[in-house]
């Protein structure tokens, strides 16, 4: 959770990510979304109480799902590299990936699905071009470990980093259209909007795309 230094685990508590809020923003009030890899469900909720939309969600851990239904959410077990092929066409105007693309066994097979069942997909990742993450492997030879990826190499779900160059060109190679985009720094604040691509992929430790089919 990106959390100021001061803040009171109590005040951190309620106050959703910064990547979640903009994620959220990127979603019209009302429509038809279903969340992959939901987690314990932060994101839905916050969906269903700021913008009032029919959220769904699949998560591949039992212990996820229970949290979810606990809180009254409409979440299913389910495995993104398998089960999305399941779903039909179009069912659905949103299809979240926040903070689960690197997690994933077949990246680009996901993101076709999501924009096959989905008439946009919004996707959220940690950015292995951090200039951070740059440094840690050139003076200490060693995988790195920061704040927005925490665990060593051998205890990481991660099997699939990518930088921002990379995931761009994987937008392009689905053919699909960049709609709107974000990259935030360490303490979640926006890098500058109109710097180019270089820039963010240097200094944004994640971005959040707002991605769409081209026909």
């Amino acid at each position: 959770m990106l959390a100021r230094e001061g803040d009171s685990p109590a005040a951190t508590a309620s106050v959703p990510r910064v990547d979640l809020l903009v994620v959220a923003d990127m979603v019209t009030p009302g429509s038809r979304v279903l969340d992959v890899g939901c987690g314990d469900g932060e994101l839905l909720r916050l969906l269903s109480e700021k913008r009032g939309v029919d959220a769904r969600g699949i998560e591949i851990s039992r212990e996820g799902v229970n949290h979810c239904v606990a809180k009254g959410l409409a979440v299913i077990q389910g495995d993104a590299d398998v089960d999305l092929a399941d779903y039909p066409n179009d069912a659905f105007d949103y299809v979240i990936l926040s903070q689960t693309l690197q997690a994933t066994r077949r990246p680009r097979w996901v993101l076709e699905q999501m924009l096959r069942i989905g008439r946009h997909a919004v996707i959220s990742f940690p950015n292995f071009g951090h200039w951070r993450i740059r440094l840690q492997l050139l003076t200490r030879g060693r995988m790195p470990v920061t704040q927005n990826l925490p665990d060593s190499w051998y205890d990481t779900p991660n099997i699939h980093f990518c930088t921002l160059r990379d995931f761009v060109e994987l937008v392009r190679a689905v053919d699909a259209r960049m709609e709107r985009s974000v990259s935030l720094d360490r303490h979640g604040r926006r890098v500058r909007l109109y710097a180019p691509l270089g820039f963010w992929n240097l200094f944004g430790e994640q971005a959040v795309f707002l991605l769409s089919r081209k026909s």
